[in-house]
């Protein structure tokens, strides 16, 4: 029953910061970040944020980071007037390796492919 209730406030955690974003926040710095997923304890006290951004740019990563840090509290308060549970979690953001690891993983195999 638990793990349903944290599946369920995931995903409206994530459906919720992404509108938050695109209609609330007007910082620049996260203008290019897509949210991936979100993993919520199961005490319901934290929620991970996985971010990714378009850019690869080092820079562009750095600038990110720093925004999403600077807006944590602002994204916190809207989840407070959206979401309809008692406590609203502790929100940290995580950069996404996933996408770069399977990118990493396909140039792999292309490389495997082309020598044999």
């Amino acid at each position: 029953m638990a793990n349903y209730r944290n599946e369920r406030l995931s995903q409206e955690i994530k459906r919720e910061v992404m509108d938050i974003f695109r209609r609330e926040i007007k910082d620049p710095r996260i203008k290019n970040v897509t949210i991936t997923d979100v993993k919520v304890t199961g005490d319901l006290q934290q929620a991970t944020i996985y971010y990714s951004i378009l850019s690869d740019k080092a820079s562009d990563n750095d600038k990110a980071k720093t925004g999403l840090e600077k807006v944590k509290g602002l994204v916190r308060k809207y989840l407070g007037e959206r979401l309809t549970v008692y406590k609203i979690p502790e929100i940290k953001f995580e950069k996404d390796e996933s996408l770069a690891y399977g990118d990493h993983i396909d140039k792999l195999l292309r490389q495997m492919n082309n020598k044999y």
